[in-house]
């Protein structure tokens, strides 16, 4: 598959059906399998053979669709989690521990930055908030002796900042650590993170991936680049034995290529069980089948909604990187030359009283805490997500309390720049 398309491993990647096997993937709806005798299933807990004992660490259709989107991002080996927030959890647990400390850029997605600042605190681990515009000698400040991950998202939600991939490789790999991207916004239909320097890619498959607000998941998709036993000290839980797996040592059995998304798969979903069901997963590559059909169509859309926001005299400002005024233009013309996403973000003057009149006219497009979707969406966080906080709260977080972010989806760019004028 590796020489093919991205077009067509969209369609056709991860399963191959044999002479006479269904032509779409399987749903293997069992939480477990039957073997014939107990040293059969005793390889398995070994790791000394591949297939499934039980659900809740690995599922064949759950495989398949991992492989596709490991195939669509030019990875080495995949899996698939719960949700976006469980694929970022296990990256970043899968190498750290208590007393690792993380950096990460600051323009992420409220609901990781939480994850990283306050949740994985409490794990004692430490972290680095860092701005996606800082220079390569303020990002390399930012590390620490016990600094085991760097992470960043390719296009933020809700910001829409862009970051540069390679200057955040350049400054992980120079201190010996991986870098992980979250790519939700892009896909890998717009961008691939691998190709620029990232190590592992992270996935909320809720979003684009499934398209059609369906079913909830996640992916973690392992370039198989980062090379654990150079840094052999640094990652202990790969590079040394696994009293749980009888000493196996992952990076030496496994490999680079393998060895991250063996440990995932062995040591947190056997403990944390977020897992994601068979049917999930299925519907999940039913939107993949369709991903490279979908994302010009939610870009044309958002660039077109956000070339008619910038005109409107009711407007304060557009946040959206395919338009020619935005300070991550020419970022985005280097990572996303095919565009990023739908998704546009703008502040409306009056805050959050014009907000809220602006949103209760909208007749195409709904209002919904969702994003990336086949239907459009938009939110108003002051009276919605971030309600409980004061106008001035709200301005220190970022987050002006006239702003809306809209989610562009398949419809006709001119009806929903219609709706848009007509709300206005």
């Amino acid at each position: 598959m590796s020489s093919q398309k991205i077009n067509t491993k969209c369609v056709q990647g991860g399963y191959t059906p044999k002479n006479g096997e269904p032509r779409q993937i399987p749903i293997i709806q069992s939480t477990t399998f039957k073997y014939d005798t107990s040293e059969d299933m005793g390889k398995l807990f070994d790791l000394e053979a591949s297939g499934y004992f039980y659900s809740r660490l690995q599922n064949p259709t759950c495989d398949m669709v991992a492989a596709k989107i490991a195939a669509l991002e030019g990875g080495s080996a995949g899996m698939l989690t719960s949700s976006g927030q469980a694929a970022n959890f296990f990256a970043l647990f899968n190498i750290c521990e208590n007393g690792s400390h993380i950096v990460s850029s600051s323009s992420i997605y409220g609901g990781t930055f939480n994850l990283i600042s306050v949740t994985m605190a409490k794990m004692g681990i430490d972290v680095t908030f860092v701005s996606p515009d800082c220079t390569e000698d303020e990002l390399n400040a930012a590390f620490k002796e016990n600094t085991r991950a760097v992470f960043g998202e390719t296009i933020a939600n809700p910001a829409l900042t862009v970051l540069d991939i390679e200057k955040f490789a350049r400054a992980a790999h120079s201190h010996g650590v991986p870098l992980i991207v979250d790519n939700t916004f892009p896909t890998p239909v717009n961008c691939r993170p691998i190709e620029w320097g990232a190590d592992i890619v992270t996935h909320s498959t809720t979003k684009y991936m499934d398209g059609h607000g369906a079913c909830v998941g996640g992916a973690i998709v392992d370039s198989g680049n980062f090379d654990w036993m150079a840094h052999a000290d640094k990652y202990p839980g790969l590079t040394t034995p696994d009293e749980s797996y009888h000493g196996i040592i992952y990076a030496e059995k496994f490999g680079k290529e393998a060895a991250f998304i063996t440990k995932a798969t062995s040591q947190l979903m056997r403990d944390f069980g977020c897992v994601q069901s068979p049917q999930s997963a299925f519907i999940l590559n039913l939107g993949l089948e369709s991903l490279h059909v979908r994302m010009p169509r939610h870009v044309e859309n958002g660039q077109a909604v956000a070339e008619f926001l910038e005109g409107r005299d009711e407007v304060v400002s557009v946040s959206y990187p395919g338009l020619k005024s935005n300070k991550y233009y020419e970022t985005a013309k280097k990572y996303l030359p095919n565009g990023g996403c739908g998704v546009v973000s703008f502040e409306l003057k009056g805050g959050r009283t014009a907000a809220e009149n602006f949103m209760k006219k909208l007749k195409l497009a709904s209002i919904e805490t969702h994003v990336a979707d086949a239907r459009t969406c938009c939110l108003n966080p002051a009276t919605s997500t971030h309600r409980q906080m004061t106008d001035e709260q709200l301005a220190a977080a970022g987050i002006p309390a006239g702003l809306v972010r809209m989610s562009c989806g398949l419809e006709d760019k001119e009806d929903l720049i219609a709706d848009l004028a007509q709300a206005l």
